[in-house]
C-alpha cells in the first residue's frame, strides 16, 4: 500500500464532467489499496474572475504602500473562496460513490505559513489531522493555494488567511507530501507531462519522459505552467519523488530526478538555506562592446563569429540603455582564449564605438535552489560585498545561481564575505557546475520557455561604486517583491544602468518604492515597461557545446526579432524581446533546435480559450 498525493489543476475541476472524471481517478486509486491525499485549485478560471471582481470595485490609481497593503489582506480572504467551492463538491462527489472522503481548507489543516499576504512561504504542515483522516479509511481533500498565517508575537498558528501566490496549489502539494513522507506526488495536469515548449504555441511539442530537478526550476521559473518552481524546491530539499501525468489520460507522465537527499527541515518547509555554496572563478576574462546599434542580429553576428572560432563564452550580459538606439554587450571567457577572441571581436564590423578587454577580474557565485524567488538573497549577496568594499562590475542572475563579476583583487576578501554572510562552503568552480551526463543523443537544449508575465524596470545612472545595487534591491525586498532577471550594464563612464524583471501585478509597487527612494540614494530616472516577454532555452548539456547561445540569437535575428536584454547561466539563456514578437520568438528557436516530435499534443478544449 502506498501513500500518495495528487493534486488537479484548475482545468481538471473545471465543471462537474470533470470533478467528476477526477472523483473516479481517486477512487480507482483508493481500490488499488493506496492511500490518497487530495490538493486541488479552484474550478477553471475561477481564480481570474474573483480578481477581475475585486479590480472592478477596488482599483485605485498611484496607491500608497500602505493601500496596497491593505488591498493584498481581502484579496487573500476573496481568493481563498475559490479552492474552497472545489473541495467541497469534490468530497461530495467522493462520497455519493461511496467513498468516505473529508473536505478541509488550508487553516483547517494547518498549512502555516510566513505572515505576509499573497505569496506567503510554508513554514510547516500539521500532519496530525491528515493522518488521522486517513487512517479512518478517508481520501483527504485539501485547498491547495492557501495557508494560514503564523503570528510573529506568539509564535502559533493565527486566524489570518493567507495565499502562497501563482503556482500554490503546486508548493501545497508537494509540501504536504513532504510533511506525511507521501511515496509519491502526482501533478495532473491538463498537458500528458513535462513538454519541450508550450503545446498551445506549438503543438507537436515533445514529451519528456524524465527531467533534472536543475532542468525543471529552470523552465518553472521561466513561466512554464505546468510546475510552479517552488513546488520543485521542496521536491528537491526534502527528496519528495514527482511524476507530471494528464487528468485525461492514462499515460505514464515525465518523472523529476534529483541525486539530491532530502535534507531539508519540515519546521521551515520553504524558508530553508537557499544559499548551499559559494565559488570563484578566477580564469575570467572579460570583453565590452559599448555603444553598439540596437537592432536585430548585432548578438548573432558577435557570438556566432565566436562560436566558429571554438571560444567557450560563460556569461552574456546585454542591459538596457538610457541612450535610445544603442546597446552595451559585455561577455567572459577563459584567460587562455583571449587573444583569438579579442582578434574576432575587433574584427568584426558591427558599430561599436569601444571594445574593452579586462583580464584582472574573477566570477564570484553562490549556488542554491529557489534564489531568485526569494527578494532577499541576492540583495544579501551583494550587501555582503558591499561592507568590504568590493565594486560590482557585471550581475547575471538564474533560479540556482547568481553571479558577480568583480575585480580579481577583491576575491579572497569578497569569498570571506560571502561565506560568512550564508555561513556556506567554497568549492572550485567546476565543482559547482551542473551535474548531467554529457549524452551525446540527448540535445543540449530541453526545453524552450515563454514567459509572458513579466515587466521590466530599468533604474538610469546608478552610481558605479560598491553597495548600489544592493540599497536598491534592498527597497523591493521590504516590499517582498521577487526580482526574475537581474542585469547590471558594463559601462565606461562612473554610472552604471540595472535592469531586472519583476511579475506585471508587482510593476507598481516596485515602481512606487524605488522612485520614492532616487533622491536619496541617489540614482536617476526608474523606467518601466510592461510590453516585453521573455524567452529562455534550458538544458544541462548545454555546458559541454560552445554555439548554442550564438544559434538561439541567429534564430531571432533571420526573424528580425531584435533582443533588447540578454542574460545567461550553465543551463539557460534568456533573452527579452517585445510581447509582440513573443510566440514567433518561441517557436523559430524550438525549430532551430529540432525539439518537435511527429505527433501533435492535443490540448483540451477548454484551454485553448
Amino acid at each position: 500500500m502506498a501513500l500518495i498525493v495528487q493534486k488537479y489543476g484548475g482545468s481538471s475541476v473545471a465543471d462537474a464532467d470533470r470533478i467528476k472524471a477526477v472523483r473516479d481517478r481517486i477512487k480507482r486509486t483508493v481500490d488499488a489499496g493506496n492511500q490518497v491525499v487530495v490538493v486541488v485549485s479552484a474550478m477553471g478560471k475561477t481564480t481570474d474572475g474573483l480578481v477581475a471582481l475585486a479590480e472592478s470595485v477596488a482599483l485605485t490609481d498611484n496607491p500608497t504602500l500602505e493601500e496596497i497593503a491593505a488591498k493584498e489582506r481581502e484579496m487573500d480572504l476573496l481568493l481563498a473562496t475559490g479552492e474552497q467551492v472545489t473541495i467541497a463538491t469534490l468530497s461530495m462527489a467522493l462520497q455519493a460513490v461511496g467513498q468516505p472522503a473529508i473536505a478541509m481548507n488550508g487553516s483547517q489543516v494547518r498549512v502555516v505559513t510566513e505572515p505576509n499576504h499573497t505569496r506567503a512561504r510554508i513554514l510547516y504542515v500539521e500532519s496530525e489531522r491528515i493522518l488521522a483522516a486517513l487512517a479512518r479509511g478517508k481520501v483527504l481533500v485539501i485547498a491547495g493555494f492557501q495557508g494560514v498565517a503564523i503570528d510573529p508575537v506568539t509564535g502559533l498558528p493565527s486566524s489570518e488567511i493567507t495565499t502562497l501566490g501563482r503556482g500554490g496549489s503546486d508548493t501545497s502539494a508537494v509540501a504536504i507530501a513532504a510533511a506525511i513522507e507521501a511515496d509519491i506526488c502526482e501533478i495532473y495536469t491538463d498537458v500528458p507531462g513535462i513538454l519541450t515548449t508550450d503545446p498551445r504555441i506549438v503543438p507537436k511539442a515533445q514529451m519528456l519522459s524524465e527531467i533534472t530537478c536543475d532542468e525543471m526550476l529552470e523552465l518553472a521559473s521561466l513561466g512554464a505552467k505546468v510546475l510552479h518552481p517552488r513546488s520543485v524546491e521542496i521536491a528537491r530539499n526534502f527528496g519528495v519523488k514527482m511524476c507530471v501525468r494528464s487528468s485525461w489520460l492514462d499515460d505514464a507522465g515525465t518523472v523529476i530526478t534529483s541525486p539530491r537527499i532530502g535534507t531539508g527541515n519540515l519546521q521551515s518547509l520553504e524558508v530553508n538555506r537557499f544559499v548551499e555554496t559559494v565559488s570563484i572563478d578566477y580564469d575570467q576574462v572579460k570583453i565590452a562592446l559599448l555603444q553598439i546599434p540596437d537592432r536585430p542580429g548585432i548578438a548573432s553576428q558577435l557570438f556566432k563569429s565566436l562560436a566558429e572560432q571554438g571560444i567557450n563564452v560563460d556569461l552574456i550580459i546585454q542591459a538596457v540603455q538610457e541612450q535610445e538606439g544603442v546597446n552595451d554587450i559585455a561577455f567572459t571567457i577563459p584567460q587562455n582564449q583571449l587573444q583569438l577572441a579579442e582578434v574576432v571581436t575587433r574584427g568584426l564590423e558591427i558599430g561599436a564605438s569601444l571594445v574593452t578587454v579586462d583580464s584582472a577580474i574573477a566570477k564570484i557565485s553562490i549556488i542554491g535552489v529557489g534564489m531568485i524567488g526569494r527578494p532577499g538573497v541576492a540583495a544579501q549577496m551583494f550587501t555582503a560585498l558591499a561592507d568590504v568594499g568590493v565594486n560590482i562590475q557585471m550581475i547575471s542572475t538564474s533560479e540556482i545561481k547568481i553571479s558577480c563579476v568583480i575585480a580579481a583583487s577583491d576575491g579572497e576578501k569578497a569569498i570571506a564575505a560571502i561565506q560568512a554572510a550564508f555561513d556556506v562552503p567554497v568549492r572550485s568552480h567546476q565543482a559547482c557546475e551542473i551535474i548531467s551526463d554529457n549524452n551525446p543523443h540527448i540535445s543540449p537544449v530541453r526545453g524552450v520557455a515563454l514567459d509572458r508575465n513579466r515587466a521590466r524596470i530599468a533604474v538610469q545612472q546608478v552610481p558605479d561604486r560598491p553597495g548600489m545595487a544592493a540599497k536598491i534591491l534592498e527597497q523591493l525586498v521590504e516590499q517582498n517583491i521577487s526580482l526574475d532577471m537581474i542585469v547590471q550594464s558594463q559601462s565606461d563612464r562612473d554610472v552604471n544602468e540595472i535592469a531586472f524583471t519583476v511579475a506585471i501585478a508587482d510593476l507598481a509597487k516596485a515602481e512606487t518604492a524605488l522612485k520614492q527612494f532616487a533622491p536619496v540614494l541617489g540614482y536617476g530616472e526608474v523606467t518601466c515597461d510592461g510590453d516585453i516577454s521573455k524567452v529562455s532555452i534550458v538544458g544541462a548539456n548545454m555546458i559541454h557545446q560552445s554555439g548554442i547561445a550564438a544559434r538561439m540569437f541567429s534564430a531571432l535575428a533571420d526573424s528580425d526579432i531584435n533582443i533588447e536584454m540578454i542574460a545567461t547561466s550553465e543551463i539557460k539563456v534568456s533573452c527579452v524581446v517585445r510581447d509582440r514578437h513573443a510566440e514567433k520568438a518561441l517557436k523559430v528557436i524550438h525549430q532551430e533546435f529540432n525539439l518537435s516530435g511527429d505527433l501533435a499534443i492535443e490540448v483540451p478544449s477548454i484551454l485553448k480559450k
